[in-house]
């Protein structure tokens, strides 16, 4: 038996940018060994699981190389260009998923995908010891949210230079910390990195959960519910945000760079 799997570039216009995810689509649930060791072999920092319950409903979770997390913005975004592009599922209508997060939706803007996630925001919280060192940077807020530590630094040019030290950020009680500060151009609104080693990810490349924390912090800042934000990964990806209550607008492109058949047996 053979399943189709994909490779979709998130949060870009153009292949080999934004982050990678893969998507599998399954005809019934699988084993959750099977799942993380196919993720394991992909070696995305996430790889969604499809099983659909009805006509544009489906169940959704997500698997990094380690580990099985809560939510996923790009893998998410990438499972509703997959079913969009190859599985005929209506363009005009909203695909729903179901996940460990609740019911996450999607649907079209224009050319963008758009993702209704819920907000994240985090509370101000005493820093981890040593946390400036470890992640080189000197901070000016520290705060904490249900899956991650933020950390806001001074300028664009402080979170590009950042440099962790990945094996202490490891032993953190923590998914990751997002580094953030504002944009230095006109561009985008604030640009960020996110660092998870602990689940198996030193640095993702393009994190939409980590928006969902983002978003409320920089509305606050800036006073502005609708933004850009960047992530400044090595591969780099543009996020746009919209929040709406206890609720946050994701917004990207995708694009599949390859497909084929996963052999179960």
């Amino acid at each position: 038996m053979t399943l189709r799997l994909f490779t979709v570039d998130s949060f870009t216009r153009e292949p080999f940018a934004g982050n990678p995810a893969g998507v599998c689509i399954l005809e019934s649930p699988a084993d959750d060994h099977w799942m993380q060791a196919v993720s394991a072999e992909m070696k995305h920092s996430e790889t969604a699981y499809l099983v659909s319950r009805g006509p544009a409903a489906f169940d959704l979770r997500w698997f990094t190389p380690k580990v099985e997390v809560d939510l996923c913005g790009h893998a998410t975004l990438a499972s509703a260009h997959v079913l969009w592009n190859e599985y005929g599922i209506p363009r005009t209508g909203t695909i729903r998923f179901h996940t460990k997060s609740g019911v996450l939706t999607c649907s079209l803007a224009g050319d963008r995908i758009e993702m209704d996630f819920p907000a994240k925001p985090a509370i101000e919280a005493p820093p981890p010891p040593d946390l400036a060192r470890i992640l080189g940077v000197t901070p000016r807020f520290v705060g904490k949210n249900q899956f991650d530590y933020l950390v806001e630094v001074e300028s664009e040019d402080v979170v590009r230079r950042a440099s962790p030290d990945f094996s202490a950020l490891r032993r953190l009680p923590v998914r990751g910390v997002i580094v953030t500060a504002p944009s230095g151009n006109q561009e985008h609104d604030f640009v960020s990195r996110f660092f998870a080693p602990g689940a198996g990810i030193d640095e993702d490349p393009v994190t939409g959960s980590a928006h969902c924390c983002l978003a409320p912090f920089w509305a606050a800042r800036l006073g502005k519910r609708e933004m850009v934000g960047f992530q400044a990964s090595e591969r780099g990806g543009t996020v746009w945000v919209r929040l709406t209550g206890d609720r946050v607008v994701l917004g990207g492109h995708a694009v599949t760079v390859w497909s084929g058949e996963l052999r179960t047996g």
